[in-house]
């Protein structure tokens, strides 16, 4: 569900007056997931309806810079520097609780100055592969759960990262999994954030210890993907400021700390059929569907090829490796969470399936658009999965891209992703991406200049 179900702009106006909104924060999320765009006055929001931002915007690294000797990004993207006109999402308006003054924020559309939204925008991307399940009658289902890690606040990128100060005094030395008095030791921290999720409507379910010290885990209420991936970047936002409040970080970094699992974004995912309300992934008897099986083949045999969105950053990958609580391949099997697909013990109506691959640094709205469009390639090409995995996918060999370069080669050859995802999106995507391996490139890492300094 949205934030604020079935919001018209009179309703939105009819909120910001009733909480004495002083100022609103006109948020675009990019392709890395940040927030970009404006503060406006409130008076002034009412005025600018359609504001704009350069398109650029949505063409930068993560480090702020442009790939532009990128044929195809110069083809995508406008050497002008043109502006994109932005329209509120009146259903995503929400209130900003850690601000000091009455503060409102609000997610806008990206359009062109011709009414077309711009294509390689985030959830642009995410509704496009929407359109086409509503164009079969379907409904995407999904319910993801976000792994992140808290840690001291590191002022100096040259030094590792450690687990926080607890209420005790003393940091994590241990794992701590699913540990009750381990997530109480951040209790003031943890409440601060459900006041705050719940203030923004956000519908946050479950708070666990995961593996790694200082690693958490909060799961979603399963709902309508746009909605939900409004919802994982609203969350991003208030989980860093709520520890910030704490003296402490927050951080998605799939691959925080050496030695500690990485941090991922589970996504389950079914599908309703919007005339009866059925899931259907389950047949009348109950038993699995022949289309829940070409779901599954859809991921296994595009979610390789598609890497590159989910593990988005050099770092991704090193979450990517053999007996580290990632999956390595893109095996499946029935309440095996060494598998890249997942199927949990479920009811008839619950039957769904649970992508593992996808990284808790992953933009929440592409992610969701590409796991969805891979399991839509699945249903309409009926493809056909491997056999079932029961034992341990782990001792299996390593069916997925094991960097970034070999995942965008993957990415910009796969031509029934970018048919479904947008060739100016793949465009613009791969050329970010490739500018941001070139810049990692550019630095020297502390391996490098222990082993190889006085030894080569």
């Amino acid at each position: 569900m949205a934030i604020r179900e079935n919001f018209t702009y009179t309703d939105m106006d009819l909120w910001l007056n009733e909480k004495r909104v002083t100022e609103i924060e006109c948020l675009v999320p990019d392709l890395t997931g940040v927030a970009r765009g404006k503060i406006l006055p409130r008076g002034k929001f009412t005025q600018e309806r359609g504001m704009r931002i350069p398109e650029a915007v949505l063409g930068m690294t993560v480090t702020g810079n442009y790939p532009t000797e990128d044929g195809g990004y110069d083809r995508a993207i406008s050497a002008t520097d043109r502006d994109m006109i932005l329209k509120a999402d009146p259903t995503t308006i929400t209130m900003v609780p850690w601000a000091t003054d009455p503060t409102a924020q609000v997610i806008h559309d990206c359009y062109f100055s011709d009414g077309r939204l711009v294509d390689f925008a985030p959830r642009s991307v995410l509704r496009r592969v929407l359109k086409l399940y509503e164009d079969k009658g379907w409904k995407p289902v999904v319910a993801p759960e976000l792994e992140f890690y808290l840690t001291a606040k590191n002022t100096d990128p040259d030094l590792p990262l450690k687990p926080p100060i607890g209420r005790s005094g003393r940091a994590e030395t241990s794992r701590q999994v699913y540990s009750i008095d381990a997530v109480n030791e951040f209790d003031p921290l943890f409440e601060d954030i459900y006041d705050y999720c719940e203030t923004m409507n956000l519908d946050v379910d479950t708070l666990i210890h995961e593996i790694g010290a200082g690693q958490m885990e909060i799961n979603f209420l399963h709902g309508d993907p746009l909605g939900l991936a409004d919802k994982v970047f609203f969350f991003k936002r208030t989980l860093r400021e709520a520890a910030l409040k704490h003296d402490m970080y927050a951080t998605f970094m799939a691959k925080p700390m050496a030695g500690e699992p990485g941090s991922a974004m589970h996504v389950h995912q079914s599908v309703v059929d919007v005339k009866t309300g059925k899931n259907i992934f389950s047949s009348d008897d109950g038993s699995a569907a022949p289309i829940f099986k070409h779901y599954i083949g859809g991921l296994q045999r595009y979610m390789p090829s598609a890497m590159a969105i989910v593990a988005p950053y050099v770092n991704s990958y090193r979450r990517i490796v053999r007996h580290t609580a990632a999956p390595i391949n893109i095996q499946w099997g029935m309440d095996n969470r060494t598998v890249g697909f997942r199927v949990p013990e479920s009811g008839v109506q619950d039957r769904r399936v649970e992508n593992r691959i996808i990284g808790a640094d992953a933009n929440p709205y592409l992610a969701l658009a590409v796991t969805l469009a891979c399991g839509y390639l699945g249903m309409t090409e009926q493809l056909e999965p491997t056999p079932i995995t029961v034992a341990s996918a782990y001792d299996l060999k390593v069916e997925l891209p094991q960097g970034l370069p070999e995942a965008l080669q993957l990415l910009r050859g796969e031509d029934k992703l970018r048919s479904v995802l947008g060739d100016r999106f793949i465009d613009v995507y791969a050329a970010i991406k490739d500018l941001e391996h070139q810049e990692f490139m550019t630095v020297i890492s502390p391996w490098e200049r222990e082993h190889l300094l006085l030894h080569v």
